[in-house]
């Protein structure tokens, strides 16, 4: 990808999964990475495998909900790392339910991590971008926030809000060269996906059933995703602001 050398890109979320792979990606792309993941352990073992291939990656242990936490650990890697140029929102978290079985105790974890974990690194990070007036951010959401998702009534609301905040964002900032849009992943055989499954028959069935239901019949890989972020945060996007982009083997289709 053009542009994409010499970076600086925060990757929130970058322990485990779709997250790792993204850190992964921008590392061969030759940019630098700041991991801001609450998982101290996974997010050191993305670090190891990044300089272990020769890139550059450093850890903040961060819990994105605490938006003092987050502009303590922005502060930190701009100093170690550079100004931000790239800013990816990866990380999320839910714990399937139905809506009525719920209480508000998880509805504000799941709105605390999944809703205002973005809008704390967009109010830290994209103010600094829009001094600067150049910045990229991709906004990892789901396709639970555009068809929604049985089970996942919170989770689906916040992203549908992400996607609807991406939007309005890359409206208020085109004007100063930033760039916001938003990946949503369909079902993917990730730590979050297997909580949530389970690995009871109930799970056997859910994995079945989504396989069955997608045209390319299989669950999408973490793999699938560093290609179009990194695309995204290149210099080959710069006319693209404001989109949402499904990745989901075909299981969602919009035109």
């Amino acid at each position: 990808m053009r542009g994409l050398e010499g970076k600086t890109v925060i990757v929130t979320g970058g322990g485990s999964g779709i997250g790792r792979a993204v850190c992964q990606r921008f590392a061969d792309e030759g940019a630098h990475v700041a991991i801001f993941d609450i998982n101290g352990d996974g997010a050191a073992e993305t670090v190891r495998l990044i300089t272990d291939a020769s890139g550059r990656a450093r850890t903040y242990v961060t819990d994105i909900s605490d938006y003092d936490a987050v502009e303590a650990a922005v502060a930190a890697a701009e100093k170690d790392l550079g100004p931000v140029d790239i800013l990816v929102n990866n990380a999320g978290w839910d714990e399937a339910k139905p809506f009525l079985a719920t209480d508000t105790a998880l509805w504000r974890k799941i709105i605390d991590i999944n809703l205002y974990g973005p809008l704390n690194l967009h109010h830290t990070v994209v103010s600094r971008m829009a001094q600067r007036e150049a910045g990229k951010v991709i906004n990892v959401a789901s396709d639970a926030g555009r068809v929604g998702s049985s089970g996942e009534a919170v989770y689906s609301a916040c992203k549908g809000g992400i996607i609807a905040f991406s939007k309005t964002l890359a409206r208020e900032l085109a004007r100063k060269n930033i760039q916001i849009n938003t990946v949503c992943p369909g079902p993917t055989d990730t730590p979050l996906f297997a909580s949530f499954a389970g690995d009871a028959e109930q799970g056997r069935k859910l994995i079945d059933g989504l396989t069955r239901a997608i045209p390319m019949r299989r669950l999408g890989q973490p793999a699938d995703y560093p290609g179009i972020i990194a695309f995204l945060a290149s210099d080959d996007a710069d006319y693209i602001t404001g989109q949402t982009i499904s990745v989901s083997g075909g299981l969602t289709m919009h035109g």
